[in-house]
């Protein structure tokens, strides 16, 4: 994170355009808190990418959201809508209108796994970026020209270390851009169950044929289990087989277009994280307070000892 920090904040003197790709179904959880205190005034394109599988009407939600910020303009794209991507050139030129007739560099960013190299691909018109369904493919920084005027600085997919609100880290599991190694199928499909549950309950119905959606994260996923046949010793559920299932479908879009996410449930978790974060900072001066006192009352004492010899 620290070196990422250091590349984009070296290259930002000579970038005119921020280009952000953010995952349409959690435009909030694939932000990178660092970027918004880095760019500072510089023009910033919220690029939605995977529109597909989000829910359209909440998308356009999140697109008025963004747009209400100075300087910040939002634009949904997906493959499967190539012009959606090639209107980005466009957009991006219309941000800063005065370079026209010069060379725009617009540096694009995004975490893991969110669709960045494809969508330069798709720019360039040609095969440059490597793309891939795993987290980290690209691997270092690089310069693109993709025609028009417009010259991309791509940057390695981000995802800072901490990720303070936890909400965040389940819906970042969700999409994939966890690696699977790195996190436990069973939490991330017991949150899963639970956000689908209350907003989404009729395509948990369809999609596992349930006559109701059961009360409990727990109680779902032993009902998706049961219709899959995800039963071990005694017939119980295997709960890890029955989440994987679940999470994989939403991955896939099988339950159809999702957003995991509101600005409204954003800005109560902002609350609650910047307090978590505070508690944390504070918690740790006060171990700080402490290791420094223990530290004098020692050196007091072994002064204290060695006058009495």
């Amino acid at each position: 994170m620290h070196k990422a920090r250091l590349e984009i904040q070296s290259v930002l003197p000579k970038v005119d355009v921020v280009i952000e790709v953010l995952d349409a179904r959690i435009p909030y959880s694939s932000e990178n808190p660092m970027l918004a205190e880095l760019r500072g005034d510089k023009p910033c394109l919220k690029v939605l990418a995977k529109s597909d599988l989000a829910d359209d009407a909440m998308t356009d939600v999140w697109i008025s959201h963004f747009e209400e910020s100075e300087g910040v303009r939002a634009h949904a794209v997906t493959t499967e809508d190539v012009p959606t991507i090639r209107r980005l050139k466009h957009i991006v030129a219309k941000m800063v209108p005065h370079r026209a007739g010069k060379t725009i560099t617009a540096m694009i960013v995004g975490i893991p796994n969110v669709g960045k190299s494809t969508i330069i691909n798709f720019l360039a018109n040609r095969k440059i970026a490597k793309t891939g369904n795993t987290p980290a493919v690209t691997q270092q920084q690089q310069r693109v020209n993709i025609g028009d005027s417009v010259a991309l600085l791509d940057t390695p997919g981000v995802l800072w270390p901490n990720v303070h609100n936890v909400n965040s880290g389940y819906r970042l599991g969700l999409v994939g851009s966890i690696k699977d190694t790195a996190m436990d199928y069973a939490d991330i499909g017991f949150f899963g169950a639970r956000y689908l549950a209350a907003n989404y309950p009729e395509r948990l119905m369809q999609r596992y044929d349930l006559d109701s959606v059961p009360g409990t994260d727990l109680e779902l996923i032993e009902a998706i289990g049961r219709r899959r046949g995800c039963l071990g010793k005694n017939n119980m559920v295997d709960i890890d087989r029955a989440s994987r299932i679940l999470v994989n479908d939403i991955r896939g879009g099988e339950l159809g277009r999702l957003t995991l996410e509101t600005p409204e449930l954003m800005r109560r978790e902002q609350v609650q994280t910047a307090k978590v974060i505070a508690e944390k900072e504070e918690a740790s001066k006060e171990k700080d307070a402490k290791r420094k006192k223990r530290f004098r009352d020692k050196q007091r004492a072994q002064r204290k000892s060695r006058e009495m010899r």
